[in-house]
Formats: structure tokens, C-alpha cells, sequence
């Protein structure tokens, strides 16, 4: 059997400068372990570099559901113009090798000092990191290699089912909340935590939340479950993250925030023509947060007023210099410390949904709806919410690339912002996770699971669609469910990886396999 990588493979591609992403490295002989005894650092030293390793950069974001979602689009025709944003895979394994290499390596490490040197509550802060983590890579894998991490032996390392994942993710966070709760006072984390500073009542809202976003992702494959635990977070008197002062941030620990760095040092990234359908069709104040005007106008000869110009998802491209023109990310993105984990915006969404589908203690679904829209034009800093919201005209629009016609699109979503008590259940859920969309801009993950959990935000298919056998074929009604495992897995642990293709919907280690919570189901109530 071969170990899990530990590093991300260096990848070199066509036309990219994607092997240019930071080293995450440290050096273990610059300090003894006798002196970082000192203070609980040998336990405390690592989580700085765990947090940073919950988010990915090019390859696991840019290329995949950045572009996936329009979030972005690529200007660059990497491989010939056949790669992840066309549907035929190029990159697999970076997120895979960033957690198990720089999340559940190091934890297991924490993990293991923590119960020699007599300090559980490292150890429970570390479990919970691997569930920010593992809660992210099972969205886009499926089943993981969770539970039997780290167990040695001659034979292959098996998977988890993404039901035993849950069940198991939600008993851990009943085991460290507990812990937690039982020392409100305890320091030991402060010099340690990046994003709290050692604050435990934060941490505690971090875990209601996670349970929460866990308890709505499995809504429509498991309700009874889902109800059960996102009412066990809605109920518990510590709270949720509910306002952007509580917001879980990630530093990033001197670096250069990724999306800056791909579209302004690079080039190789740009707005993504999805954003401009919502965003200009909905006139969003948020659009001068997230991105820069063109400077050419004739590339927004459909709409002069708001000069953004974004890339469709899987565009037929040429050459790169026929639309580096087109939108940059916002400038504001060079100089940012941070990176958006977990934002109280996203929690008044899903308490939107809750009270949608009757969950106790959710609240009102047209007050969590306006408050959600409310705290993300504060979050990014954006003017003109209330005429915003009380905007009942304006839709999206159809998109319109000046260089290509073929990556032309008619807007599939005709919703409005404004509330409307007498809308259904399905279109007042259409709004919301719409909202939830716009707002989750450089944090886009779970707006990928959104989208094949419900349906929404209804965005265009690619322009082109490079699927094949070799990785599995995505119809033409149809977007892409998820990423196959990894060549080292597939390899080095095949008789494990063809156990969790059994688990997924088609059986198949492919592209088009739905996973767990993926039901297709065209109702969400």
C-alpha cells in the first residue's frame, strides 16, 4: 500500500503559471522539541498551518469550482483548451494531498502529544479541525479516508461511507463541544489561534455552525437526521455566528490572497460570466467589492453602465490575450490579511431555509433572507442594501462574450431580490440560496454543494463540454458531481477506492456520480 502524499504534486501546464503556488513548509530543525515544550507549543505550534490549509488556490479552486459556479472564468487555454473547466480532468489531487498532508498529518501528530502530555483539549481542538477539513473534502470526493486514517498495516486503507462520515462528524462534535463547554475559561489556545485568539465561546459558535451547514448539506437524503441536528445547533444557548464581528477568519500568514495572485501576477483568472448575469442584472453594490471595471468599453456595449466583463464557465478560448481585458478581481484583494471561513451571512441563509422547512427556533424566513443580504453588504462593505432588497424588477440578464458568440448565454433564473410572502416554498428557496450564492464570493465550496443539493442558483451549462469515458461523460443537461480519487489512491489503494466507487450513486469512480446527499430529486419540500 502506498502512503497518502504528503505534498502537492508540482504540476506543470501549458500557457499557466500554476506552478508557482506557495510552499507550505516547515523546517523541523529550527526549533528543539525540548523548547517548544515551553508554553504547550509542541501541541499548539501547528494549527496556524492546519487553518491555512482549509482553503485550496489554483487548481483546487480557481480551475475547479470557482469556474464550475462562474464565480471566475479562466482567460488561459490550458492543455489546448481541454482541462477541469471543460469537464475533462487535468488536476485531481491537490486538495486531497493539502489535507491529508497539511491537516490530518499534522493533527494526528497534535493528537497523539496532546494524550502524552496530558492536554485533551488540544487534541479536541485538532479533532474538530480535521471535521473543517474532512467536512470539505468529502464534498468534493465523496467518501474519505476518515476514520481509518492513520492505522498501520499490511493491507489497503478503507473509505468511509458518506452516511457512517456524518453520523460520525456529528457525534465528534458532540464529544468537543462538550469539552469545550466544560472549560469556558481555558487560555491554552491563545498564542495558538489565528482566528480567535483562544476565545472559547467563538469556537463553540464555530462548531454550532459547522453542525448547522452539516444538518441542511444532508436535508434531502437523511430529514429526520438533518432536523435533529440543525435544531440541536438552533437550540443551543451558546449560539451561532450572527454577526460579521464573529465571522471565522483564516490569516494567511503572510501570503498573497490566492485570487489576487492568479488574476494580477498571473493573468490567468477573470470574472466569471455567471457573477455579471446576477450581478449587473440584479444592479448588486457588492459587484465593486468582488471586481474592477474594464477599461475598454466596447466590451460592455449591452450594459454601459456597469463596466464588468466576465468569462463563461468552459469557454471556447484562443488565446489568452483576447480577453485578459475583461475583469480583474477588485484591487482591495492584493492587500487583504485574510480569508473568509465561515461568515454570519451564510448562517442567516440556512436559518432562512430552516424556517422554510419548519425547523424549531429557525425564525422567520423572509427576516433571516434580508438580514443574510444585510450582513454580507456589510461584510464586503458595499453601499445601497435596502433598495437592494426592496428591488422587485430587476432580474438576471443574458450574457454576451464580444469575442465569441458561441459562449453566449440566456439567463436560466428569472428571480428578483424583494420577498414575496406569496411566492412557493421552491422559488422563495430559489432567492435564498441565490443570496447565498452572491454572497459567499473567494469562499465558494459550499455553493458548489448548494447547487447540486437543491438545484440553485439556476446557472448556464459550459460552453464546452470536454467530458469523456476516460473520466466520466456529463450530458448536456447536466453539470459535473464531483472529482474521482486521486492516482496515488487509485494505485496504490485500489482495492479500497473500488470499495467507495460501490458507494456512490452510479458505482463508478467517475465525474457524473452523485454523491450522498446528491439526490437529484427535481423537489426540494
Amino acid at each position: 500500500m502506498k502512503k497518502l502524499c504528503l505534498v502537492v504534486l508540482a504540476l506543470i501546464l501549458l500557457n499557466s503559471c500554476t506552478k508557482n503556488f506557495e510552499e507550505i513548509n516547515t523546517n523541523p530543525n529550527q526549533i528543539t522539541d525540548k523548547l517548544l515544550e515551553q508554553d504547550f507549543n509542541l501541541v499548539g505550534s501547528s494549527f496556524s498551518v492546519m487553518l491555512f490549509n482549509l482553503m485550496g488556490h489554483q487548481i483546487e479552486e480557481d480551475l475547479c469550482y470557482d469556474n464550475w459556479m462562474g464565480y471566475m472564468g479562466a482567460p488561459t487555454p490550458y492543455v489546448g483548451g481541454v482541462n477541469n473547466t471543460t469537464y475533462y480532468l487535468r488536476w485531481i489531487d491537490a486538495y486531497w494531498n493539502r489535507i491529508y498532508g497539511s491537516v490530518m498529518s499534522p493533527s494526528k501528530q497534535v493528537i497523539e502529544l496532546a494524550g502524552e502530555k496530558n492536554l485533551p483539549l488540544f487534541a479536541d481542538w485538532a479533532k474538530f479541525v480535521r471535521i473543517l477539513a474532512m467536512s470539505k473534502l468529502t464534498a468534493i470526493h465523496g467518501p474519505v479516508i476518515y476514520s481509518n486514517y492513520g492505522t498501520a498495516g499490511l493491507g489497503s486503507i478503507k473509505y468511509d461511507k458518506e452516511s457512517d462520515l456524518y453520523t460520525a462528524m456529528f457525534t465528534q462534535l458532540d464529544q468537543i463541544e462538550s469539552n469545550f463547554k466544560a472549560n469556558p475559561t481555558y487560555t491554552g489556545f491563545t498564542k495558538f489561534d489565528p482566528s480567535y485568539k483562544g476565545n472559547m465561546a467563538a469556537w463553540l459558535k464555530l462548531i454550532n455552525s459547522i453542525r448547522f451547514r452539516l444538518a441542511m448539506r444532508i436535508v434531502k437524503v437523511s430529514p429526520a437526521v438533518a432536523k435533529t441536528q440543525g435544531e440541536k445547533a438552533l437550540a443551543d444557548p451558546v449560539g451561532l455566528i450572527s454577526t460579521n464581528a464573529e465571522n471565522f477568519l483564516i490569516p494567511l500568514n503572510g501570503n498573497v490572497m490566492p485570487v489576487a495572485m492568479i488574476s494580477f501576477d498571473w493573468g490567468d483568472t477573470r470574472m466569471g460570466a455567471t457573477m455579471e448575469s446576477f450581478m449587473v442584472g440584479l444592479k448588486d453594490g457588492r459587484m465593486a467589492k468582488y471586481f474592477n471595471e474594464v477599461s475598454d468599453a466596447s466590451l460592455v456595449t449591452d450594459h454601459p453602465t456597469y463596466k464588468y466583463k466576465g468569462i463563461r464557465s468552459g469557454a471556447f478560448i484562443n488565446s489568452k490575450d483576447d480577453r485578459i481585458s475583461y475583469s480583474t478581481v477588485s484591487s482591495d484583494f492584493k492587500s487583504v490579511q485574510n480569508r473568509r471561513g465561515f461568515v454570519a451571512a451564510e448562517i442567516a441563509f440556512l436559518k432562512a431555509e430552516a424556517a422554510l422547512r419548519g425547523w424549531a427556533n429557525a425564525g422567520d424566513a423572509k427576516t433571516n433572507y434580508e438580514n443574510g443580504v444585510r450582513l454580507s453588504f456589510a461584510d464586503w462593505g458595499a453601499a445601497g442594501v435596502d433598495a437592494y432588497l426592496a428591488d422587485a424588477t430587476s432580474k438576471p440578464i443574458n450574457y454576451i462574450d464580444p469575442k465569441d458568440s458561441r459562449n453566449n448565454f440566456t439567463a436560466l433564473s428569472t428571480i428578483t431580490v424583494a420577498w414575496n410572502a406569496g411566492d412557493s416554498n421552491e422559488l422563495k428557496l430559489e432567492k435564498i440560496i441565490t443570496q447565498k450564492y452572491l454572497s459567499t464570493f473567494t469562499n465558494t465550496l459550499e455553493a458548489w454543494v448548494d447547487f447540486r443539493r437543491t438545484g440553485y442558483p439556476k446557472i448556464p451549462h459550459v460552453a464546452k463540454n470536454d467530458s469523456s469515458p476516460d473520466w466520466g461523460i456529463i450530458t448536456s443537461d447536466q453539470w459535473i458531481k464531483r472529482l474521482v480519487y486521486v492516482p496515488a489512491e487509485r494505485t496504490g489503494n485500489a482495492a479500497a477506492v473500488a470499495e467507495a466507487s460501490t458507494f456512490l450513486s452510479s458505482g463508478k469512480d467517475d465525474i457524473a456520480s452523485r454523491l450522498w446527499w446528491d439526490t437529484g430529486a427535481a423537489s426540494n419540500f
